[in-house]
């Protein structure tokens, strides 16, 4: 692994397919077929940006290592968070999200331990919280994340499908910023984001 003269951390094809648990041959078949973005070097090696290796990983709902979450640097830009165990949600709100906002940086986790290492490495503005995420009480990971300042302070906005009489109440108590509930009505959380970043 190398770093060019601004510190983006380069991978080779091998170390691509340790970090991802599979053969070299694999891992170039997927630079060969345009599934992972790589630039050759002079001698014809291939080479892969940290950045397209962490949304290759992520598009394919491969958990990405805490340790090559934490080489990153924080964007530069504004940068959204979507936690939601439920992945088909996830990918559609990411995806509505990146063509709504090109310019911020969507990342995603699917769980608190995932959630966890992206705050600390990405430190986003946004991050869209569900509630009942598996393991995890989603009512203290909300203090957590505004309470902890390794985590840059982002806004919280908590997504759930609890009906519970009293829940937005609590998170906002909690230091939740909005609340919207399931179905998600993913232009009103558009419209929130883009009244805060405004």
């Amino acid at each position: 692994m190398s770093k060019d003269s601004r510190k983006t951390i380069v991978y080779s094809a091998l170390e691509v397919a340790n970090i991802c648990g599979v053969v070299n041959q694999t891992a170039i078949n997927w630079i060969r077929n345009g599934y992972l973005k790589a630039f050759s070097t002079p001698g014809g090696q291939y080479r892969v940006y940290q950045d397209d290796l962490i949304d290759f990983m992520n598009k394919r709902h491969m958990r990405i290592p805490s340790d090559l979450i934490g080489e990153s640097e924080p964007s530069d830009g504004k940068c959204i968070l979507v936690v939601d165990d439920d992945r088909g949600l996830n990918s559609v709100i990411a995806k509505f999200f990146e063509k709504r906002f090109p310019e911020i940086e969507i990342i995603q986790a699917f769980d608190g331990f995932e959630a966890g290492a992206q705050l600390v490495a990405k430190k986003p503005d946004i991050v869209l919280l569900d509630l009942n995420l598996p393991g995890v009480d989603g009512f203290k990971l909300c203090s957590q994340i505004n309470e902890d300042d390794k985590f840059g302070k982002p806004v919280v906005f908590v997504i759930t499908s609890l009906n519970d009489d009293g829940v937005e109440e609590d998170v906002k108590k909690k230091g939740a910023a909005e609340f919207f509930r399931k179905p998600l009505n993913l232009v009103e959380i558009a419209g929130a984001v883009k009244k805060l970043i405004e």
